[in-house]
C-alpha cells in the first residue's frame, strides 16, 4: 500500500517538473519586460534580450522533459501557450518598442502591439489544428502554418543582440524604419497560410547535408565579415526565406490540385447519365 501510494506521488511529481520549467520561462519574459521597461542605455536592451533568450531556452526544455517522461497533457498544451505569449509575445514586443518602434509614436505603438496580437492569434489557431476531432493532441507534422512565434522573437531579439554587438549602430534612427518594417513582417508571416519546416523529421541525404553545409559556410563568412552575433540574424532569416521559396514553389501545384477538387465535385454534382429524360437537351 505504501510502495503504491509512492508511485503516485513520484507521478505527481513527474508532472509537475515540466509546468515548472515553463513558468521558469513565463519569469524569463516577465522580467525582459521590467528591464525594457526601465532600460536607458544599450546594456539594458541587451540584458533584456538575453532574457528572451533563456526564455526560448526553457521552452524547448520543458518539451523534452514532457516527452522524456511521458506526461504530455491538455493543461501543457494551454500553459505553454500562455507561456509563449508573455515570452514571446509581449516581451519583445515592448523589447522592440523601447528600443526604437517609440520613434514613430503611434504608428510605433500600432506595430508593436500588433506582434503580440497576430502571436496570441497563431498560438490559438496552433492549438486548434493540433488537436484532433477526439480532442487529442494529433502526431507533429513536418510543416507547421505560419511563422512559429519563438522563431519570429528570435530575430527580434537577435537583432537587438547584434546591435549591441555592433556597438549600438543598428539602433541608431536610420534603422528605424527597417525594424518597423521587419517587426510588421513578422507579425504578417504569423498568421499566414505559409507553411515552414518544423525539422520534426529530418533525414539524412544529399539535399540535407547540401544545406547544412550552406548553413555552415555562410556562418562563418558572415562570422568573418561582420560579427559572430549576426550569424544567428542570418539563420533565423534563411529560415524564414526557407519557408517562402517553398510556399511559392509548391503554390502551382496546390493550385492545380484545387481546380481538379472543384472539377470532381461538378462531376459528383450532375445527375447521371441514364436519369437524363430522353429529348433533354445537354448542358
Amino acid at each position: 500500500m505504501v510502495r503504491k501510494r509512492r508511485r503516485l506521488e513520484l507521478r505527481k511529481t513527474l508532472f509537475l517538473l515540466p509546468n515548472l520549467i515553463t513558468l521558469s520561462s513565463i519569469f524569463c519574459g516577465f522580467d525582459s519586460i521590467r528591464v525594457s521597461a526601465t532600460a536607458t542605455t544599450e546594456n539594458d536592451f541587451y540584458r533584456a534580450a538575453l532574457l528572451i533568450v533563456f526564455a526560448m531556452f526553457f521552452d524547448t526544455l520543458d518539451g523534452r522533459v514532457a516527452r522524456m517522461t511521458k506526461t504530455q497533457s491538455a493543461f501543457g498544451l494551454q500553459i505553454d501557450s500562455l507561456a509563449d505569449v508573455v515570452s514571446f509575445g509581449v516581451a519583445p514586443s515592448i523589447l522592440v518598442y523601447q528600443w526604437t518602434l517609440h520613434r514613430f509614436d503611434t504608428v510605433g505603438l500600432v506595430v508593436a502591439f500588433l506582434f503580440t496580437a497576430l502571436g496570441a492569434v497563431r498560438l490559438a489557431r496552433f492549438n486548434v489544428l493540433s488537436m484532433g476531432e477526439s480532442g487529442k493532441p494529433t502526431k507533429p507534422s513536418k510543416y507547421i502554418v505560419g511563422l512559429p512565434i519563438p522563431g519570429a522573437a528570435g530575430i527580434l531579439v537577435s537583432i537587438v543582440v547584434a546591435n549591441h554587438a555592433a556597438g549600438g549602430m543598428i539602433g541608431n534612427a536610420e534603422y528605424a524604419a527597417a525594424i518597423l518594417g521587419v517587426t510588421l513582417l513578422l507579425s504578417l508571416l504569423m498568421v499566414s497560410t505559409i507553411r515552414f519546416r518544423s525539422f520534426k523529421d529530418v533525414k539524412l541525404n544529399a539535399r540535407t547535408m547540401a544545406f547544412v553545409a550552406f548553413a555552415i559556410g555562410s556562418s562563418a563568412f558572415i562570422s568573418a565579415q561582420l560579427k559572430p552575433a549576426f550569424v544567428l540574424v542570418w539563420l533565423l532569416g534563411v529560415y524564414v526565406m526557407l519557408g517562402i521559396c517553398e510556399s511559392l514553389w509548391q503554390l502551382p501545384g496546390r493550385l492545380r490540385g484545387g481546380v481538379q477538387a472543384d472539377a470532381r465535385s461538378s462531376a459528383a454534382s450532375l445527375p447521371p447519365r441514364d436519369s437524363v429524360p430522353p429529348g433533354t437537351p445537354p448542358l
